[in-house]
């Protein structure tokens, strides 16, 4: 399951866990996606292309660009969606705590200056 580590309007932070054959299949959203192969191993489909992408690899997706991802071997991912949320975004889902740290998140949120 996804952990949201931080949410604020210029960016949120996910943390995605994909065991070996694990996928996400072809989608878009509506922010500029970051995507870090933080540990092992998958595939990115994107533009009728593939690229392997080792622990380490950063690639970068404009807002509705299409991709895929397939997990080569049990992989953790950091996704970095900015801004948070794009305009049109469906945030239905969150209810009134869009804009705030979700109820997954990891650590509590920095009070405003």
């Amino acid at each position: 399951m996804p952990q949201v580590l931080f949410s604020t309007p210029e960016c949120r932070a996910v943390v995605i866990p994909l065991e070996r054959g694990g996928e996400i299949g072809d989608h878009q959203v509506r922010e500029r996606a970051v995507v870090q192969v933080v540990a092992g191993q998958v595939t990115i489909e994107s533009g009728g292309e593939v690229a392997e992408c080792p622990a380490g690899t950063l690639v970068v997706f404009e807002p509705g660009e299409s991709h895929a991802v397939k997990a080569l071997e049990d992989s953790h991912l950091l996704l970095i969606l900015a801004p948070w949320p794009a305009p049109g975004h469906d945030l239905a889902s969150e209810g009134d705590r869009a804009e705030h740290l979700p109820a997954n998140a990891a650590v509590d949120p920095l009070p405003p200056d």
